[in-house]
């Protein structure tokens, strides 16, 4: 299992977003710099964003999730064009940032 995972829930289907793109930022400086880049997979999650025997530095990153044109494919307004979390790596363990979304409002939590 890659050291950092994600998953989306459509809260409002009660099912997994398939389909979404996935950005993965790590914080440099004053700005951001994009590591990997995947898609949802049926089950709402992208299983190889990292290599599996790689482990981000401590450090801050965030994931952008490009959810306009995931509620665009289902024909759903949407208040938020993308989300974005910010969250802090502070050691080896395995991380785990999940997304439950519906076309007005999303929460998130660390996972395990």
């Amino acid at each position: 299992m890659s050291h950092l995972t994600t998953h989306i829930l459509d809260t409002t289907l009660g099912r997994p977003a398939a389909g979404v793109t996935i950005a993965l930022y790590g914080e440099q400086a004053d700005s951001w710099q994009e590591l990997a880049r995947g898609q949802t997979n049926q089950d709402g999650r992208i299983p190889n964003l990292l290599p599996t025997d790689d482990a981000l530095p401590a450090g801050t990153y965030k994931m952008k999730f490009f959810t306009a044109e995931y509620f665009a494919r289902l024909g759903t307004a949407t208040f938020y064009p993308f989300v974005e979390i910010v969250f802090t790596i502070s050691g080896p363990e395995h991380y785990h940032v999940p997304l439950l979304l519906n076309p007005f409002g999303y929460t998130t939590y660390r996972g395990s």
